[in-house]
């Protein structure tokens, strides 16, 4: 008979687990307590438009080749995927805005119009990003760190050298380049890491190099494509997904979780994989005994932001707006402070418009648009009608001065979402959206193990342990999950045929 695993959670890393799982001939069963696979990446459909619920930005392809490399298939056996150009869209103020090229020599120009001598410090500065790409994705993220000593070896010693970990991405960014506009350009992507380029070691510039030389995507028909997919592989080698699942509690002995419980039903299971919140299954279906950190130490983290969220359906085309824009028209330096020092609700926040339909007719009706707001906000906060409606006021007016668009008598369809709803659907710790920030004291071994220490046969994965927040970084956890129930299956048998 196989092992059988539970897996908690059909998100990004749950079902990357239960496709690697059950292509190795485990007996995989994935407890969702959703009505619809992908986690944070699942969609919803109203009134003809058919909304992303979180990820948004298909970067680092390459890593989602590798998961369907695993199954002898590719991205294209399951949708079809465009690069976007331009590759967005930036707003700086005063009707001042850049289209970022994806090709990099239209990229290269760019830069140097902004500031002379500015291509020939790209292309230093991305070589660089690339030798930290490679060494990053290629050895570090791999790792399940349950043991500094998993990096102290002579190899990878060498590698950290090149990667800058002391270093804080806004100073690294400061060496090559003076101009703020380039500067907000190749800070942003870290703000999807959790923390400031000022706290966030510079080995995530690499994060420039999979936006400018690997490049912005857009998967047809949305990005719950992905999951989708993943899910479809996963049954396809066996697999079983319940939704509207959620797991209630275990039985366990000797250390060891014999029986998982959900929807009233106990079955009986060798191994779990805790791919839902990790805070929520230790404090919540775990008895204190049970549990590797206490609230003491979850209190003490560093969280990535939360987000407040709009899904809006507008009934006619709108000009002035790229399938991703952002508007950096206000200063991040007064809105990171209410995230990162002072956890409040911002005055002028900057913000993320999406405007799939640009791209993808599927998403909403014939002559519509489909628009998605996400506002970076800090943890931990509550928010009412009022408050929300406030922030879309202002944010459609802001789009407004910025694109000469208002979009306010042509909104048809109109929701919010954020902090409560992502305790609500996701058990989500402080209501964060990307989990922990990736500062560099929690990172690799810092961050919560995968393996309990108390459980010997609960294993973690997903955005808070490592490799971290995103989802090619989820994609990967899946794997390192998959691959630790593996070894620790193979190391049993071992130990039972030497006993016998």
């Amino acid at each position: 008979m196989p092992n059988k695993i539970a897996i908690i959670g059909a998100g990004i890393a749950g079902l990357s687990a239960a496709a690697s799982l059950a292509h190795r001939g485990f007996a995989v069963t994935v407890f969702e307590k959703n009505s619809s696979v992908g986690g944070r990446a699942r969609i919803f459909k109203e009134k003809g438009f058919t909304f992303d619920m979180g990820p948004s930005w298909y970067w680092m392809p390459d890593v989602m080749e590798q998961f369907f490399k695993r199954f002898g298939e590719k991205a294209s056996d399951h949708y079809e995927l465009k690069r976007l150009d331009p590759s967005y869209r930036v707003f700086f103020g005063g009707k001042n805005r850049t289209d970022l090229p994806a090709t990099y020599s239209d990229l290269r120009d760019l830069f140097e119009s902004i500031e002379p001598g500015a291509a020939l410090n790209l292309d230093r500065f991305l070589r660089e990003a690339e030798i930290k790409y490679e060494t990053g994705m290629g050895r570090f993220v791999w790792k399940p760190s349950l043991s500094a000593r998993e990096y102290f070896k002579l190899d990878i010693l060498k590698a950290a050298f090149k990667l800058d970990l002391l270093t804080p991405v806004s100073s690294h960014i400061r060496k090559f380049f003076k101009d703020p506009r380039i500067i907000q350009i190749l800070e942003f992507p870290v703000l999807f890491l959790g923390a400031k380029p000022s706290a966030t070691p510079a080995l995530y510039t690499m994060m420039n190099y999979a936006d400018m030389k690997l490049g912005t995507w857009y998967p047809m028909g949305g990005f719950n494509k992905l999951p989708e997919a993943m899910a479809d592989i996963a049954k396809k080698y066996g697999a079983k997904i319940h939704l509207n699942s959620p797991v209630e509690g275990f039985e366990i002995v000797n250390g060891k979780i014999t029986c998982l419980k959900a929807q009233g039903r106990v079955e009986e299971f060798d191994f779990v994989i805790g791919s839902g919140d990790y805070h929520h299954i230790e404090s919540e279906l775990l008895e204190k005994e049970y549990q590797t950190y206490s609230e003491k130490y979850w209190d003490k983290r560093v969280m990535s932001p939360s987000s407040l969220l709009f899904y809006i359906g507008v009934n006619r085309k709108v000009d002035g707006l790229l399938h991703h824009n952002l508007f950096f028209d206000e200063s991040f330096e007064v809105h990171a402070e209410t995230i990162y020092q002072n956890p409040s609700w911002p005055e002028k926040p900057q913000f993320y418009v999406c405007c799939p339909s640009k791209t993808d007719p599927e998403v909403a009706p014939d002559g519509m648009e489909n628009i998605f707001i996400l506002v970076p906000v800090a943890p931990a906060l509550s928010s009412d009608k009022k408050l929300r409606d406030k922030y879309l006021n202002d944010i459609l007016l802001r789009i407004k001065k910025e694109t000469g668009e208002d979009l306010r008598p042509d909104i048809i369809y109109e929701r919010s979402y954020a902090h409560e709803e992502f305790e609500k659907d996701y058990h989500s710790f402080k209501g964060n959206a990307y989990g922990l920030a990736n500062t560099l004291g929690q990172t690799a071994w810092m961050k919560p193990r995968m393996l309990s220490r108390k459980i010997s046969n609960l294993i973690y994965a997903g955005q808070l342990t490592v490799p971290g927040p995103g989802v090619p970084p989820s994609i990967i956890s899946g794997q390192l999950a998959a691959d630790l129930v593996s070894k620790m299956t193979k190391e049993q048998k071992i130990k039972e045929t030497t006993t016998t």
